[in-house]
């Protein structure tokens, strides 16, 4: 193990980790060096895998190590939250990363991030003041503040008063747009809106989400990421230095994310679907979409990942509270425990399948090899947990005040798409 290594062990551990894990060897790190070792490669993207069951986190966390890059690992809100359907969550994650790493040998920098934090009306502001700090005290190092399904002035302001409940050394994401695929498109202009108002108030994210024309789960259509759309937005925020984060991932081939890398300031890209199927021994396509045969049921591959007589008892559950396609995801929550349960030989098998898709995207696609060194050397430079923000407030408080917010936002043109459901 390298003198490095050991030096950034020693100060690149967050306050709440190193109280919650005195005696590890895992480096747990903010998302801010993640996001840092990836522009320092210059066009690389960090995989941020969506650990919605222990196979998927082992296996990105093998990926990652024979990859040597520096990883993400998240749950969102509606996946690990209060209201979670994965048995994963926001209060025992970062104790199932830091064991696998400790277990495994992991020693590249690895950043916990808590992943759609949703508000959505005033009564979510006042329980995620309570919320938000027992997250960080159970070993997050990330949030994403994603206040996306609010009127534009309303989500500058949520993500306002919230900012105070955030660690300074903890990586932040903020989000303009909910996630619709081709509707609702984020506009310049409202990236701007909210990216200018956080800066007019000293607060300075390390990512931003947009709705670019891509979605979550299992999407069918061509549509996808709208590179050219995030190419611009991304550029009209140059001198805020904000990097991109790319959520949707599954159902947009190789090709198109690696123009993604190529042409935008993007440096994370959740993938959460894609992963849980390839554990679970489904057949997918270069898309990350699971595939399914002529009756739309999906295709199992015979002696991967689950058992046979697991996945008849899966698909008999699903079949039985009326889920379908993307909804499979609920499937999680019941079944983490009967998965466990299950052969050794079985379990690996489901890990060895996630990390040779992990490591083939982390290596082939998000060029992101050999990003972990980056990112060490970014805690050493810093000599402790905290990189300080990339930008510096260049906007005039004055004329960001609350009554003024409403006028800014009365006069941004958009179609913020259709109402409904948009979570993760």
């Amino acid at each position: 193990m390298s003198k490095k290594f050991d030096e950034a062990l020693k100060v690149g551990r967050p306050p709440n980790i190193v109280q919650l894990f005195p005696n590890s060897r895992a480096l747990i790190v903010s998302g801010k060096f993640i996001d840092r070792a990836m522009l320092a490669r210059g066009k690389a993207i960090a995989m941020a895998a969506n650990g919605r069951n222990s196979f998927v986190i082992r296996g990105a966390l093998r990926a990652a190590q024979n990859a040597n890059a520096a990883l993400i690992i998240e749950i969102a809100k509606s996946e690990g939250g209060a209201n979670a359907y994965c048995a994963v969550n926001y209060w025992n994650i970062a104790r199932i990363v830091d064991a696998a790493c400790n277990e495994l040998g992991i020693t590249v920098p690895v950043a916990i991030h808590a992943d759609h934090y949703g508000i959505k009306n005033d009564s979510d502001i006042a329980a995620a003041k309570i919320e938000i700090p027992t997250i960080f005290e159970a070993g997050i190092t990330s949030i994403a503040i994603d206040a996306s399904h609010m009127a534009d002035d309303k989500n500058l302001m949520a993500s306002i008063a919230l900012n105070a409940y955030v660690p300074e050394w903890a990586g932040l994401e903020t989000e303009v747009g909910e996630i619709k695929g081709k509707e609702g498109l984020s506009t310049v202009d409202e990236a701007l809106f909210l990216i200018q108002g956080l800066n007019a108030h000293d607060i300075f994210p390390d990512w931003i989400a947009l709705n670019n024309g891509t979605t979550h789960g299992i999407e069918a259509s061509g549509q996808g990421i709208q590179v050219d759309l995030t190419a611009r937005i991304h550029d009209a925020l140059t001198d805020y230095r904000i990097s991109g984060a790319q959520h949707g991932t599954s159902g947009n081939s190789s090709d198109r994310l690696r123009e993604i890398v190529a042409r935008t300031r993007t440096t994370k890209a959740n993938v959460a679907t894609a992963l849980q199927m390839i554990s679970w021994g489904l057949e997918v396509n270069d898309y990350g979409n699971a595939i399914l045969d002529d009756n739309g049921n999906f295709k199992k591959v015979k002696d991967a990942g689950v058992t046979e007589p697991m996945w008849s008892e899966m698909q008999a559950y699903a079949e039985a509270q009326g889920y379908k396609g993307g909804n499979f995801k609920k499937l999680n929550l019941p079944f983490e425990n009967k998965l466990l349960g299950q052969p050794q030989a079985t379990r690996e098998r489901m890990i060895k399948r996630v990390e040779d898709f992990a490591y083939n995207m982390i290596v082939n696609v998000f060029n992101a090899e050999n990003t972990a060194s980056l990112a060490i050397e970014a805690i050493l430079d810093a000599g402790s947990c905290a990189s300080g923000p990339k930008a510096q407030r260049i906007e005039d408080p004055q004329k960001w005040t609350p009554d003024l917010i409403a006028k800014r936002a009365a006069k941004i043109d958009s179609d913020k798409g259709p109402a409904g459901d948009f979570d993760d």
